[in-house]
């Protein structure tokens, strides 16, 4: 007699995709923002009380009201009036977090007071540095052109890692120089393709692409294939940036959300409009990408250059 399948609670399943955020989150803050290892630890203690608070409530259902109850609940905890600032601001940094990664489209933290946020901001890469990271995989190599083409298209459409990873090849349109990205909630956007990216991945199609194909014995409909001629993994695609930085002597720390994060920045600082960026990004709410004209502080000072009259 077969087993029924074990369908675990709604409160259990909710409480695990808490705690998968969380991780998420304290390796953003490790590798993105640089903080000291004490205060990432510090962050991820502040957010397991968070977790024991919310009970198996749902992050994105909750609203500015109940989000007022929490530092009530820390209170009845016993913890003193600094401690419960702390983990109020550990909330919205956290609440942030998730807006930019968009698993929230509406930020109800930022409506709870507290102090100034946000200090640490995201790696960004300067275009000299992308510059060197885009062309560190060496001339020669096997899959040398592979690999270029993929740092190419993460910087060329500022895409996921898990949306490049499931890239098809009829998702690109080379001769019309765009790609299509399926992002979370299976929601497609079209994102343009600079010419250097797109002679760059029409070399890895010609020379190396055709050959990893015949390794298996039905053809992938994904863009990138590995070694064995099967999809790329997004966890290969983080190792060949890592390494790619090492040989670029960039910020060692990056990660392919780096250059998504450098891509808004570089656009924004060059005059782009937020709301062609947000769709470029595919961000659901145009409050998520404003947080990049906090990044790059260079815009602020052409805005006031320009505007200002002793500027």
């Amino acid at each position: 007699m077969a087993q029924k399948k074990l369908i675990k609670p709604r409160r259990e399943r909710t409480s695990t995709e808490v705690r998968e955020h969380r991780e998420a989150f304290l390796r953003y803050l490790r590798s993105e923002c640089h903080l000291a290892e004490n205060t990432v630890k510090a962050y991820g203690r502040d957010l397991e009380r968070l977790i024991t608070w919310l009970a198996g409530r749902r992050l994105a259902g909750l609203s500015v009201a109940e989000l007022a109850g929490y530092p009530a609940w820390l209170r009845e905890q016993g913890l003193a009036p600094t401690s419960v600032s702390r983990h109020v601001v550990s909330l919205k940094v956290f609440f942030k977090y998730l807006q930019l990664e968009g698993v929230l489209t509406e930020n109800q933290a930022d409506l709870l007071v507290s102090q100034k946020l946000w200090q640490k901001i995201p790696t960004v890469l300067s275009a000299r540095e992308v510059e060197d990271l885009l062309t560190a995989p060496p001339k020669g190599e096997p899959l040398w052109r592979r690999d270029r083409a993929i740092l190419e298209m993460l910087y060329a459409t500022g895409c996921r890692v898990s949306e490049l990873a499931t890239v098809k090849l009829a998702d690109l349109q080379l001769g019309e120089r765009f790609c299509r990205c399926h992002g979370k909630g299976d929601k497609q956007r079209m994102v343009p393709l600079g010419g250097p990216a797109c002679e760059v991945i029409a070399g890895y199609l010609e020379k190396e692409r055709p050959k990893l194909a015949k390794r298996v014995a039905t053809e992938p409909a994904e863009l990138f294939l590995s070694s064995r001629g099967r999809p790329l993994r997004r966890e290969r695609i983080w190792e060949l940036v890592k390494k790619c930085a090492a040989i670029a002597g960039v910020n060692t720390d990056m990660s392919p959300h780096s250059l998504r994060h450098s891509f808004a920045t570089h656009l924004l600082a060059g005059g782009a409009d937020l709301r062609h960026v947000q769709e470029m990004l595919g961000h659901a709410s145009i409050a998520t990408t404003q947080l990049y004209t906090h990044v790059d502080h260079t815009r602020l000072k052409k805005v006031h250059a320009m505007y200002h009259p002793r500027g």
